[in-house]
């Protein structure tokens, strides 16, 4: 299953216990995020689509602490990102934990924001990423396909909107994996999965010092697929769209490294982005 460690879990997530002797954030940060190697990814397929431009700014939709807007502007000093969610809890968490060890000057060119990002006027930004599946949480067709207009509608000239999405046969199984870090476990727990609606059920656990903390966060989803996304982006306007599939490891899992592809694998389980161009 596309144990959602690296590059998956929506930001969109709900802690049912706020007071444990752990910091959730940095958990999930740690088991999931890879913010250092998102940056360059996105700047590298920015950079094999619109040829010698070169992206600016990034926009990070959903972005909860803002990992990856950080990470954005520590790349390149010519860089401006900006943060959006709905919840300012985690992005508080962002600008304790991950703003204020940026320097002056970094922190000058990254804001965060409290908005919907349903409601019109979204920042421009040359980069939008919408990732951990955040917008899995709009379950509706003409819900999400609002979201992709707006986001057409905010990104500059040659923009390009990179989502990643998950899928294959497995990941509608009840299924628990496990995942041990050094000063904890990550579980991935996928409850239930409604083939009529599509929707799906999913909640991340931690065990910590032989204490397992269940449903730390939750995610209500609908599982959107390659062809339901990328037809969402051609009737709001993108040219085109691209996916880029995760290739595989000796050992048979996901090797973290992604190719622009025409076709897929039938695996148990994968993980893409898709990638809309402006």
């Amino acid at each position: 299953m596309p144990n959602p460690s690296k590059n998956t879990a929506s930001r969109k997530a709900a802690s049912k216990n706020t007071q444990l002797p752990f910091d959730k954030y940095d958990f999930y940060n740690q088991a999931v995020q890879s913010p250092e190697a998102d940056v360059k990814f996105y700047r590298q397929v920015y950079k094999d689509v619109n040829k010698s431009k070169r992206p600016r700014v990034l926009r990070e939709d959903f972005c909860a602490g803002a990992a990856i807007s950080c990470e954005w502007v520590k790349l390149d000093p010519s860089h401006k990102s900006i943060g959006i969610d709905l919840d300012q809890v985690p992005m508080d968490y962002g600008k304790e934990h991950y703003l204020s060890k940026l320097n002056s000057e970094q922190q000058k060119r990254i804001a965060l924001i409290q908005q919907n990002v349903l409601s019109g006027q979204l920042p421009a930004a040359d980069i939008v990423a919408a990732v951990n599946f955040s917008y899995f949480f709009f379950k509706k067709r003409e819900v999400l396909k609002q979201y992709f207009q707006n986001v057409y509608k905010s990104m500059n000239k040659d923009g390009l909107f990179i989502l990643d999405i998950f899928g294959g046969t497995q990941c509608t199984d009840a299924i628990e994996d496990r995942t041990k870090h050094k000063e904890f476990t990550y579980y991935w727990d996928q409850k239930h999965f409604d083939p009529v609606t599509n929707e799906a059920y999913f909640e991340i656990h931690f065990r910590y010092k032989n204490k397992k903390y269940e449903g730390v966060f939750s995610y209500d989803w609908r599982m959107w697929t390659i062809p339901e996304i990328r037809e969402l982006m051609a009737e709001v306007g993108f040219k085109d769209s691209y996916v880029y599939w995760e290739g595989t490891s000796r050992k048979g899992l996901g090797n973290g490294k992604f190719d622009r592809v025409t076709k897929g694998e039938a695996c148990l389980s994968w993980i893409a982005y898709i990638v809309g161009v402006k």
